[in-house]
């Protein structure tokens, strides 16, 4: 690689193998979900295995979560609670995440 991605004057610069790259990662994601459905659409699938497909994107989200919250501190644990506070009371995902985001930016700030 011969350029800086942030050079002095300001402008970014890529190299093309960098934007290769991101071009096939991305080629390589799409192909993995359009797989995935034509996969579906083609198998029969057993109630159990429904079932387990509809819990998967909160699995994922836990599994990327749980190991945060665990080496976090008392700002990260603040808003877990606030998170489950928010959930409980409105049932709402979207306001429990902005909270939780909130809550992490100004207990970090205040701690």
């Amino acid at each position: 690689m011969t350029g800086e991605v942030f050079p002095a004057d300001g402008m970014l610069s890529l190299e093309p193998v960098v934007v290769g790259v991101v071009l096939a990662m991305a080629v390589v994601t799409y192909l993995t979900k359009v797989g995935g459905m034509w996969l579906v659409r083609h198998v029969e699938l057993s109630e159990r295995l429904e079932a387990g497909l509809s819990v998967l994107p909160g699995a994922i989200v836990i599994a990327i979560l749980a190991p945060e919250l665990a080496a976090g501190g008392p700002a990260e644990w603040g808003s877990a609670g606030l998170v489950l506070l928010v959930m409980w009371r409105t049932d709402s995902i979207l306001l429990a995440l902005c909270a939780g985001v909130a809550g992490v930016v100004f207990l970090r700030a205040l701690l």
